[in-house]
């Protein structure tokens, strides 16, 4: 009889603690499973974080990253880069989504509920909603951190074209600023060559005003010592003029005292 009773007692207490014990041996189960995919995700975490890091490393200029991010295995790797970019995408979706689920599933009424009927699963079901918020958070950040990732590399290559594009434009404005320096220099020695060339036009106009205010002069000169000399030979002319009319009536008389001669010898 004492030997059934305490049977009995063993039976009754092992259907009594049976589910408490199922459902941590489940839940074990599901622990160890978890805890492998979560692992690799807190490891892809980290993986990211220190990759970011490395990224953000200030003596490491954009035109370096970018000349890494031009190796061949890069270029090896580019066609499946996509691929692979929205397939984590979607993996780290799907998790973080599981992990939503996971938390509003440990954080809803009706596992408080079976807490409060039996007080031995309080520690598993807070153990879990902890750890499923632990996976919401490895979830979120890997998502995130992904794609930061994804846009920093975007950036670094941005910032290098962009760098390469100013150093050309540097290189350009340079010979555009050294051209533009000749062309003033240039245009300086122009602008003396002119102005050299515009004195000694002056000082010839000059001299020429001279040359031609002394030609006038002799001009003047001329003209006055032609107007003498016209006046001369006018005078010259009335003189000759008169000459001939003394010499006429000289001649005419020297034409009568002949003739009265000739008839005085002819009265004799």
């Amino acid at each position: 009889m004492l030997t059934s009773s305490c049977c009995e007692r063993v039976s009754a207490h092992a259907c009594l603690h049976f589910p408490i014990l199922l459902t941590v041996q489940l839940g074990l189960e599901i622990t160890v499973t978890m805890t492998l995919q979560w692992t690799a995700v807190a490891f892809f975490l980290y993986a990211e974080i220190a990759l970011n890091l490395i990224l953000c490393i200030p003596f490491i200029s954009a035109r370096r990253w970018r000349s890494v991010f031009s190796w061949r295995i890069w270029n090896w790797l580019t066609p499946y880069w996509n691929k692979c970019f929205f397939t984590m995408i979607m993996v780290l979706i799907v998790l973080f989504l599981d992990a939503v689920r996971e938390v509003q599933k440990y954080s809803g009424a009706e596992p408080m509920h079976d807490v409060k009927i039996n007080p031995n699963l309080f520690d598993n079901v807070h153990m879990k909603l902890f750890r499923a918020q632990r996976n919401l958070y490895i979830s979120g950040f890997s998502l995130f951190l992904w794609l930061i990732m994804r846009r920093t590399v975007t950036l670094l290559n941005q910032v290098a074209v962009t760098v390469d594009n100013s150093a050309g434009l540097q290189a350009q404005m340079d010979s555009a600023v050294k051209a533009a320096k000749q062309h003033q220099d240039d245009n300086l020695r122009l602008k003396q060559a002119l102005l050299n060339e515009e004195k000694a036009m002056s000082a010839k106009n000059q001299v020429l005003k001279l040359d031609s205010e002394k030609l006038a002069d002799q001009v003047k000169t001329s003209e006055q010592a032609v107007r003498k000399s016209y006046a001369e030979v006018e005078a010259m002319k009335r003189q000759a003029k008169g000459l001939a009319q003394e010499y006429d009536r000289l001649l005419t008389e020297h034409n009568q005292l002949q003739n009265v001669k000739s008839g005085d010898k002819k009265d004799l």
